[in-house]
């Protein structure tokens, strides 16, 4: 579509829009209503006479996600469940003298669902037995996700402060498990959206650069691997609707204290309160963790890592009329942690140019965040309701250098300059909606505007001396002269066989020399370089979507537009579209869905990026791209099987297709801490995930999920500053490709009051590694190392165009023969392809090493997480005493998550941690 006609729609759906807000809010109001990703199930239940049903127990129940609630009719015969997640639910009521009523109940819209049930009479109810289909198990819908309940979470042995992602990670297929606490969604890297009672959030949600929610304000979490509805944009590839725990209608205050204390010294303490009336309710969770691992270190030894968080959230709700409603989340987060060494950044023996000690490397980060998200709801009908909303969020990342200067100076392969950043990331925005829910529709009309602000400061100087050298010895490497500040000034003989420098041809001979680094050269009196950014980014995004329900088929159609104003500017039309069927006597659901979706660069740091090639220090640190950040467009196709077995057992499949034009991606500036977006020309995604569920039978219940998912990145790269990936214009496979991972995660409850045990089995086949020794040259092949040993094929120790260190070897687990790299013992320069060897990389056999098809490889692993515990241990009405251990990484297994990536470095998973919990509930 052209570009103004592109827009005149837009303008015109939008003008449409606005009148139509402005009807339905002259409209009256009736009954109340949810917000957010749930809903509230109402009900009156009468007998066949009319007259009310006192004291009925109705009870409603995912056998899936576990969710299970349960209520008494009141003198009215009414009951009410607010605040339910979308999800069909089973629904059974039992009274004395009356059959027990069963009944499924959709919950798709925020449009609460009113019930009218009537039972009838029986003259014996000493027995009742109500009995769970496999048909439970199953839904009829085209976009595949997973339901996770509180109840669930509760149990899953997870690392403190593990939150949402470590969530996801256990419970959700196709998502590939990361470093310092992040996922991959699907072969993707940070395209996560996390929308916490309908306010979205793409952009502050990983653990390392930002805060993320407390876990114990999550009431429910639904995750979309799947082809994302139309009201979902930009950082689609995996989508989690979180709903938050309230405090309405919680008449007597419940609450609960819990504090814990494990491995490296950690320590945390939380508190939760609801309390609240008819109309009114408030639910705020305070939290906070101290301890000595907060991140994925670079050796499997703890060095420098500790940290603290501290979390505050409230929720608050009040019905000002019947079907009037305010809501409002707020939310404050701090977290300060150390950046974690290595061995090398001890610095033992190492002197600056001044030849004073150097203490060892102590770069922090801290990081604080609010957020306020108000909300108003109107049931303007039975079957409409009007949502309007706004939300402010903003991170303050600071992230600080080292005392000393030349503490931050690492081995090639790492930081040679030591930074300094202060960054602030703000989205504001508004939003609003009509939900529509009637016969065989379930429809959803929205507008979303939001402006994100953006500031980044750094501050950056050299402090390797051979980085920008005026001189080079006879082989050509740069190296340190002392007080040396220009070519025509290298010292006749001080390096044998250097060539006679004079001033009409000293600099030729000198090509690493570049005199805009100069005055920023700490090593030659230099000071420190401010680079100095801000801009904003617009967005407005309006959509349209209906899920049509007839009989056996459920069509789901969706249409988005979305209009990005950035430092470029994009405009696309969405179409969002899928197909699920129902063969009932089988229990099974086919299903097939597309999406076309906006593909936006990471604010992160984005000014950086896409204007440092105007910036001489910048380009000259770091290979340019001369191109803005442009956004993409990805087209996604998914098709899906469920297949439930029995009433005991579901299978649920889905094979994924993601070709995506303008890819992106991270990167980092110049070895240092300090990632930003990049841009390649195309990527294509394809794999499978998959998950089969055991639901609870008699205490036990069992999930296991697995995917296989491809990323092959193509070049060239089109946008921000250069990656020193894909240089040879060959595909590549990024760091978060692999081929086989599965999570098992198995819970057991012995009696109604016994214990409980937990068992995490977490499986995966490797993440591309970086650059490690190879041998072999041909097209796709990157091994620089290659050569000969008395004729035969060996390697060099070079990593990413570099030669490795001790320690570096050492942490990949390298060996050449018997002997074994140690952090301070490197091993031989050169060592015979058959005898060289990594206990924790798989390195490409002679000859084999492709950048595609056959890339160095994280070594598989295992991983066993577990824990047990007893809830309410002095089988206590009113007050509740709970007790859990949980051990992470139970055999203490020694493994990386990746070596030398060029967007994370290197990492291992963490050591064994045990954890003690007390929770106290009232």
């Amino acid at each position: 579509m052209h570009p103004l006609r592109f827009r005149f729609v837009f303008m015109t759906y939008s003008a449409r829009l606005t009148v139509l807000t402005l009807a339905v809010l002259a409209a009256g109001t009736c009954l109340g209503q949810s917000v957010g990703n749930s809903t509230s199930l109402n009900g009156t239940v009468l007998d066949a006479t009319g007259a009310v049903v006192f004291g009925a127990t109705v009870k409603i129940h995912n056998t899936v996600s576990g969710f299970e609630r349960s209520a008494q009719t009141d003198t009215t015969g009414g009951f009410s469940f607010p605040n339910v997640p979308f999800n069909p639910y089973h629904m059974t009521i039992v009274a004395k003298g009356f059959a027990p009523y069963v009944q499924d109940v959709q919950l798709r819209s925020v449009v609460p669902v009113t019930l009218a049930i009537t039972l009838q009479a029986v003259v014996d109810t000493t027995t009742i037995t109500v009995r769970e289909t496999a048909g439970d198990l199953v839904e009829t819908d085209s976009t595949d996700h997973t339901d996770v309940d509180r109840s669930s979470m509760d149990r899953l042995p997870m690392p403190e402060g593990g939150g949402v992602a470590a969530i996801v990670e256990t419970a959700t297929p196709g998502v590939s498990a990361d470093s310092n606490n992040q996922m991959h969604g699907l072969g993707d890297h940070a395209e996560n959206t996390i929308s916490v009672d309908n306010q979205v959030n793409s952009d502050q949600s990983s653990k390392t650069f930002s805060n993320q929610i407390p876990s114990n304000s999550i009431q429910s979490m639904e995750v979309i691997p799947g082809a994302p509805p139309a009201e979902f944009g930009g950082k689609t590839s995996l989508v989690v609707k979180v709903s938050t725990r309230y405090g309405q209608g919680v008449s007597t205050p419940t609450g609960s204290f819990t504090t814990s204390y494990g491995a490296f010294g950690t320590s945390d303490a939380a508190f939760d309160l609801a309390y609240g009336g008819q109309n009114w309710g408030n639910f705020i969770a305070v939290s906070g963790t101290n301890g000595g691992r907060v991140l994925d270190a670079p050796e499997f030894a703890v060095m420098h890592d500790k940290g603290n968080e501290e979390n505050v959230f409230d929720r608050i709700d009040y019905q000002i009329a019947a079907g009037n409603t305010v809501h409002l989340n707020l939310g404050w987060t701090r977290s300060w942690f150390q950046t974690p060494d290595t061995f090398e950044n001890l610095n033992i023996g190492a002197v600056d140019p001044s030849g004073n000690p150097v203490p060892a490397t102590d770069q922090r980060t801290q990081i604080k965040t609010f957020n306020v998200a108000p909300t108003w709801t109107r049931l303007l009908s039975p079957t409409l309701v009007f949502t309007f909303g706004g939300f402010v969020r903003r991170d303050d990342y600071n992230y600080y250098p080292s005392g000393d200067p030349f503490s931050d100076l690492g081995p090639l392969n790492l930081q040679r300059e030591t930074i300094g950043q202060a960054r602030t990331l703000t989205n504001t925005g508004i939003r609003s909606d009509l939900a529509y829910a009637h016969g065989i529709h379930n429809m959803k009309l929205g507008v979303t505007y939001e402006q994100t602000f953006l500031t980044e400061n750094d501050s950056l100087g050299i402090v390797d001396p051979s980085l920008n050298a005026p001189c080079v010895n006879a082989s050509g490497i740069p190296v340190a002269a002392p007080g040396v500040t220009s070519p025509s000034l290298c010292p006749i003989g001080l390096y044998p066989n250097q060539p006679t420098p004079g001033p009409a041809t000293g600099a030729s001979p000198y090509p690493f020399f570049n005199p805009v680094l100069l005055p920023f050269d700490l090593t030659r009196g230099g000071g420190l370089y401010a680079f100095n950014g801000h801009t904003d980014v617009k967005e407005l995004a309006l959509y349209a979507q209906d899920t049509i329900s007839a009989g056996n088929w459920s069509f789901s159609l969706g249409l988005r537009g979305d209009l990005y104003n950035g430092l470029s500017i994009a405009r696309q039309v969405e179409p969002r579209v899928g197909v699920a069927y129902n063969i009932k006597p089988s229990s099974t659901v086919l299903r097939i869905s597309y999406a076309r979706t906006l593909e936006t660069p990471f604010n992160e740091n984005l000014v950086l990026s896409n204007n440092g090639c105007d910036f001489a220090v910048i380009a000259a640190l770091v290979p340019c791209v001369p191109a803005n950040l442009n956004p993409g467009f990805r087209n996604e196709f998914h098709a899906g099987l469920q297949q439930a077995f029995g009433r005991f057992l579901v299978f649920d499949g889905e094979y994924i297709w993601k070709y995506t034009h303008n890819g992106y991606d991270f990167s980092v500036l110049g070895n240092t801490p300090i990632t930003f977006p990049i841009e390649w020309h195309n990527s294509k995604i394809p794999g499978y995930a998959a998950s089969v569920r055991l639901p609870t039978v008699h205490g036990f219940s069992a999930s296991t999920v697995f995917s296989s998912v491809a990323a092959r990145f193509f070049p060239p790269q089109v946008g921000g500053l250069g990656a020193t990936v894909g240089g040879n214009g060959l595909p590549f496979r990024i760091d978060h490709d692999e081929k086989f991972n599965q999570s098992t995660n198995l819970q057991y409850q012995l009696l109604k009051r016994g214990p409980w045990f937990g068992l995490n089995w977490r499986y995966d086949s490797g993440q591309v590694a970086g650059a490690a020794p190879c041998y072999g040259l041909g097209p796709g092949n990157d091994c620089p190392a290659s050569t000969t040993l008395g004729g035969l094929p060996a390697v060099n120790m070079f990593g990413n165009g570099a030669p490795l260190t001790a320690d570096e070897e050492y942490e990949a687990g390298f060996y050449c023969g018997s002997q074994h790299a140690t952090p301070t013992q490197a091993l031989p320069s050169t060592c015979l392809v058959s005898q060289f060897g990594s206990a924790l990389i798989k390195v490409a056999a002679p000859g084999t090493e492709n950048d595609d098809h056959n890339p160095p490889r994280i070594a598989s692993r295992n991983l066993f997480d577990a824990s047990a515990g007893i809830d309410n241990m002095f089988h206590g009405d009113k007050r509740k005493w709970d007790l859990r251990v949980t051990v992470v990484n139970l055999m203490n297994k020694v493994a990386l998550y990746n070596f030398l990536s060029t967007f994370s470095g290197t990492h291992y998973v963490t050591p064994r941690a045990i954890t003690a919990q007390l929770a106290f509930h009232f």
